[in-house]
């Protein structure tokens, strides 16, 4: 039953018996896939058209406009008007949707324009209006700015680690109760809370999420451990209908047997958000199958690396891309990391049938990982190609998320800090490829996410050098890009010092997860900064941003 763009569901039980849980998980991830509700579903002909016609130089505006009207009010005066050419469908859109209201605050010293941004990036409870694409919120949350309108998956781990650092706990605890919420009424956390984001997750962060949090309620505990369980299912919930091209949703089996898992989609149509974007990619595409590029492309989007070479069969071309053949080092160590710590949390609990049953999925996970996701000859983490049957000659950020998980061995662990360093420190930070593509996940860029993940995960394997040095590097181009702007944007070019590019949209400013790491690692020790004072910095009237 749809309400509101949003699914009513039974309680998902959580007692069934295995297969049984993972068969009603694939069920249900195709079940809220198609009842999303998302703006194409809702608007249809005019919705393509304004994408097509490229009303907005950037596809997502469109999808998030709220309706000033019913949505069949405003489907009504559109087919009565016939709006037709950009100008005259810019102006019917002009007097049928509006724009969320956004502000900014007043330039600081670099930590108080971070602590400034949380009042602006924080939005009170969401409620739904009808039409909207956006997805009901019980609690307050905060967004990543620019274009970013909504709450965002992975994004908010990285936000959170800012808001810890600035004492903003009960904002923390306010969107895990969102979270949990979303997981309670669609099966997962969505990429986005949008309903053109229901048919497909992002990196699963959740349970580190968790691990931020200061409640200790047994009640609550009990429900947060439900959603983890819950998260998992929607992850494995493919095990239950592999066939004979060796893949059902996100699970994998590889050649032995073992399973791991993917990046997909439930939906195999352009995104909403990117529409005619993808109808350019898939004429770009030839001959290939149409549904297979916008299902890869919407794959990408999930991965939260859209787009990067690492997706693409040739390395270059986004019309080449096939993110459903391959099986990512990162998604697999934080699936690992998920089963971890259901299995802990479920010890604490109490249920030691439970935490047995997930200390031996994350066994397997880590020994099929150690197989295909470790190449022994190349001494390297690396993505799995399954058209290929072999690793991916893709080096990348993603190679560090083994230590951050702490998954790797010490051998693994040493080597990695030994490829890191000769091939992605750049001199303002973590390169997140070494090929250049015009797309946003590639070099020259570099992304705090990214940046904090291989800090911490290289701290935690005692190889503090060079994660003090990537520390510094990153501290410095922020902070110097800070004070000639007054600016935090989303990405960075690393190798020169200023705003990153590429991609399908322009850089954005806000940003929640730069704001994020960026305040930790000002609180993290660390030698020689390479300036005085980074949190000091403020913006000044002409300078030089290159490092």
């Amino acid at each position: 039953m749809k309400t509101l763009g949003l699914l009513t569901w039974p309680l998902f039980t959580l007692v069934l018996a295995g297969g049984a849980l993972a068969q009603s998980a694939a069920d249900r991830a195709i079940a809220v896939s198609r009842a999303a509700a998302t703006p194409e579903d809702v608007f249809g002909p005019l919705f393509r058209a304004v994408q097509v016609a490229h009303v907005f130089p950037d596809n997502k505006a469109f999808t998030d406009l709220i309706p000033r009207d019913r949505p069949e009010v405003i489907l009504v005066a559109f087919r009565s008007e016939q709006p037709r050419g950009r100008a005259a469908l810019a102006a019917f859109v002009a007097r049928h949707f509006r724009e969320p209201d956004a502000g900014t605050p007043a330039q600081l010293s670099l930590r108080e324009h971070i602590k400034a941004l949380w009042p602006v990036l924080s939005k009170p409870p969401m409620a739904v209006v009808p039409g909207s694409s956006a997805l009901e919120l019980p609690n307050a949350f905060v967004v990543a700015g620019g274009r970013f309108r909504e709450m965002y998956y992975w994004d908010s781990y990285f936000t959170m680690l800012g808001l810890k650092a600035d004492g903003e706990q009960p904002l923390i605890e306010s969107m895990l109760a969102n979270f949990v919420s979303l997981v309670e009424r669609f099966g997962h956390v969505p990429n986005g809370t949008r309903s053109y984001y229901l048919s497909r997750s992002q990196p699963p962060f959740l349970a580190l999420m968790m691990d931020l949090s200061d409640t200790r309620d047994p009640a609550l505990q009990r429900r947060r451990l439900a959603a983890l369980k819950t998260e998992h299912a929607y992850w494995m919930a493919g095990a239950t209908c592999i066939d004979a091209t060796g893949s059902c949703q996100h699970v994998v089996r590889m050649p032995d047997g073992a399973l791991l898992n993917r990046y997909w989609d439930a939906r195999e149509t352009p995104r909403d958000e990117s529409y005619a974007l993808d109808l350019a990619t898939a004429e770009k595409a030839g001959s290939r199958p149409k549904e297979a590029v916008y299902r890869d492309l919407r794959a990408g989007a999930e991965s939260g690396w859209d787009f990067s070479s690492r997706w693409l069969k040739d390395g270059k071309s986004v019309e080449t891309i096939h993110t459903t053949d391959i099986v990512p080092v990162d998604l697999n160590s934080l699936l690992w990391n998920l089963e971890t710590a259901i299995a802990r949390r479920c010890r604490a609990a109490g249920d030691l049938a439970c935490a047995a049953d997930f200390d031996r999925q994350a066994n397997t996970r880590k020994a099929a990982m150690a197989k295909y996701l470790w190449s022994a000859i190349e001494r390297r983490f690396a993505d799995w190609d399954r058209s290929s049957g072999k690793a991916t000659p893709s080096i990348s950020a993603a190679i560090l998320y083994p230590l951050f998980v702490g998954l790797a061995t010490p051998e693994q662990a040493a080597l990695t800090a030994k490829l890191t360093k000769a091939k992605l420190v750049a001199p303002g930070g973590l390169r997140t490829t070494t090929v250049r593509t015009g797309e946003q996940w590639d070099e020259p860029n570099g992304w705090a996410p990214l940046l904090w993940i291989g800090v911490r995960g290289l701290d935690r394997y005692e190889q503090s050098r060079l994660a003090d040095d990537l520390a510094n590097r990153w501290l410095k181009t922020v902070s110097s890009f800070y004070a000639c702007t007054g600016r935090m944007v989303e990405k960075y070019d690393i190798e020169r010092g200023v705003a990153g590019g590429g991609g399908e949209y322009p850089v954005q400013d806000g940003f929640g997860w730069t704001n994020g790491v960026t305040r930790a690692l000002l609180d993290r020790p660390a030698p020689d900064r390479s300036i005085a004072d980074p949190a000091a910095q403020r913006p000044q009237t002409a300078c030089n941003p290159t490092p």
